[in-house]
């Protein structure tokens, strides 16, 4: 029987306890390999993880961090891991974002040749120029745009010094090599997936739909982190043109961030407060579900790596709205999909309004969507691509 391969995953926050894009995919792969990989993932000690625990086949260990919010969890982590660096044995190393730069400069210090995978999701040095541009400053988003800028010097010094880099985009790969000055052959692209088994068409949505206050109204869905990048302003200036010829049409917004109380106060400026729902964070069981109640998704994005939310709400056959900027047009497809527009808050509400006022092209769209990432975008997919990495990893480690 082939020996399993020993794979080592960083991440400050427990992938078992948070449900963001960087979280599934570490679980999803994991689960996905069980039979060929064994993963042990390394945490920080947030939400309570203090113990080793097991879940789905997986091993998740907890490294001392802090409970306060990033980046001082990350700093905490990362002092951490940099002090263990001699006790973790694996096969091949793998630190999402910036979760690993204390392992990595441990080992690099010694001159060791441990295989280290730099998985980036989003290019925060791009994400850091695209927030610069937000309309709202307040003194958390200066304080954020600061460790931005801060982190993305560290991403960059982390890419140059590992093995093999992972993306999840063309773009992102391009941005790598512009704004990190990166070789480009040690880049590959393995986007991230859904779970076509959790993110379907279903029916009998009323209870939930009663529930975000879309009773008998037609509904557009945004499902995010409410920070800068997300553009979520775009959305509400997009709504006050919408609801003068849809007025019923109710906006529910799923995801929650330092802006929520700017962009709460926003909508009421607009005059659209009535017609916004902010839901704030929902537990995984219950996502799906909103999805299924949407009649459209938004995402006014103005940076995405590529943007696990289109994948979900594609997979659940909706209809997409979204920027065609960045990796998005990449994992959505113009005018067969969705609808891709300019960052202008008129051209989005003019494509929500077409898609609203069209139910028979939103379930054509909604059953493209739903094709294009079942046979594109799966876990499976992902799993199966990472796994090429891992051992072009290991066999980089032999040969030097």
């Amino acid at each position: 029987m082939k020996k399993k391969l020993n794979v080592a995953v960083f991440n400050t926050q427990p992938p078992h306890l948070y449900f963001g894009g960087v979280e599934r995919r570490i679980v999803e792969t994991a689960k996905k390999l069980l039979n060929k990989v064994d993963t042990r993932v390394y945490s920080g000690t947030k939400a309570g993880f203090r113990k080793i625990s097991l879940a789905n086949g997986t091993i998740f260990i907890p490294c001392f961090s802090t409970d306060i919010l990033f980046p001082l969890d990350n700093w905490f982590f990362n002092k951490t891991i940099s002090r263990m660096s001699d006790a973790f044995k694996a096969d091949v190393y793998e630190a999402h974002t910036v979760s690993g730069y204390g392992f990595l400069k441990a080992t690099r210090k010694r001159s060791a040749t441990k295989p280290f995978i730099q998985t980036i999701h989003g290019v925060l040095a791009d994400e850091y120029i695209q927030s610069s541009k937000s309309i709202f400053s307040t003194p958390r988003t200066k304080l954020s745009h600061f460790f931005m800028r801060y982190l993305s010097k560290i991403e960059k010094e982390s890419a140059k010094d590992a093995t093999l880099i992972v993306t999840v985009s063309k773009y992102s790969s391009k941005k790598i090599v512009q704004l990190y000055n990166v070789d480009e052959t040690k880049i590959r692209i393995v986007p991230n997936g859904v779970d076509l088994q959790n993110f379907k068409p279903v029916e009998g949505c009323e209870k939930v739909k009663h529930k975000i206050e879309a009773n008998n109204k037609q509904c557009v869905l945004f499902v995010g982190r409410l920070v800068p990048r997300k553009g979520l302003h775009f959305l509400i200036e997009a709504a006050k043109h919408v609801v003068k010829e849809r007025k019923e049409t109710k906006f529910v917004v799923v995801g929650d961030g330092p802006l929520k109380k700017h962009l709460i106060s926003y909508s009421k400026k607009q005059g659209v407060s009535d017609n916004f729902v902010f839901l704030g964070e929902v537990h995984e069981v219950l996502l799906p579900r909103i999805y299924n109640c949407a009649d459209v998704f938004a995402l006014p994005s103005i940076q995405e790596g590529q943007g696990i939310a289109l994948l979900e709400a594609q997979a659940t056959a909706k209809p997409v709205v979204a920027f065609n900027v960045s990796g998005i047009n990449e994992i959505v497809l113009d005018k067969e999909t969705g609808l891709l527009v300019k960052p202008d808050s008129y051209e989005l509400a003019n494509s929500i309004l077409d898609l609203l006022s069209n139910r028979s092209l939103r379930e054509k769209m909604g059953r493209c969507g739903r094709k294009f990432v079942s046979e594109n975008f799966t876990w499976d997919i992902c799993a199966q691509r990472m796994l090429q990495v891992y051992c072009e990893a290991s066999q980089y480690a032999r040969s030097t």
